[in-house]
């Protein structure tokens, strides 16, 4: 009998630990699912202010949200110009560092006089200050890359993210700045009467034609995304209407 006894005992004890054993690895799951979970956004968080640039609330064209910027998509399949928003005057410092990066970069420069007292010189400086264009394939590695460049701010966006610029707004720059005549800033100009130049050293760029005389015009051509333009003298007889572009 008291061997018997004994047994309902242990049957009872074993019946009555069941739940507390149940619970007991429930709390030890949760514990274990909770310090992996807290260990990886620890290292998220860590990770994206590791990509934060410290001057990026510097940049005029930023979209208010939390958290830095990051693209873990791409911007597109193919290779686009983007415009890169850099301190004032560090801007060939920075083409040198991404160059040393392997990017390919473009500053437009224009010659224009030193204003030393002592003496005066030709000195190459930037079309547009502030700016430099990127060409690349922007996903979320090469976007962080960029940005941690010494004197980098931003990738000009929108609330959707980096916008491309198009192909002939960075043509027309290169051939404009390639000819021989004089260019000068000139405010954004947008709408007008669109021509592509058929002729001459300006051949193939595409603008807005303001004319002065019968003959004589003024050919402005824009890069939208920092809305700035620049215009260089033509001859009207070389230049023909297009559409604007898409």
């Amino acid at each position: 009998m008291s061997q018997a006894g004994f047994e309902v005992r242990s049957a009872g004890s074993s019946q009555g630990l069941a739940p507390v054993l149940l619970w007991y690895r429930g709390m030890v799951i949760a514990h274990i699912l909770g310090t992996i979970f807290q260990d990886y956004f620890l290292e998220r968080k860590s990770m994206e202010q590791s990509y934060r640039n410290p001057i990026m609330d510097q940049c005029p064209h930023r979209v208010s949200g939390r958290g830095p910027v990051i693209f873990p998509k791409l911007t597109g399949a193919e290779l686009s110009w983007f415009a890169l928003y850099v301190q004032v005057n560090h801007e060939k410092e920075v083409v040198k560092r991404l160059q040393q990066k392997s990017f390919d970069c473009y500053l437009p420069l224009m010659e224009s006089w030193s204003r030393r007292q002592d003496r005066r010189k030709k000195v190459q400086l930037p079309l547009f200050p502030g700016y430099v264009f990127v060409h690349t394939i922007l996903d979320n590695y090469t976007n962080v890359n960029i940005l941690k460049t010494p004197g980098s701010v931003c990738v000009l966006r929108n609330s959707e993210g980096p916008l491309p610029i198009p192909e002939y707004q960075i043509d027309n720059l290169k051939t404009m700045l390639g000819s021989p005549f004089p260019l000068a800033s000139h405010s954004y100009l947008k709408e007008g009467d669109w021509v592509r130049v058929v002729r001459g050293a300006l051949e193939g760029c595409v603008g807005i034609l303001l004319r002065q005389n019968p003959r004589r015009g003024r050919l402005v051509v824009s890069v939208d995304i920092i809305q700035r333009s620049v215009s260089i003298e033509l001859n009207v007889e070389d230049v023909e209407p297009v559409g604007a572009p898409a």
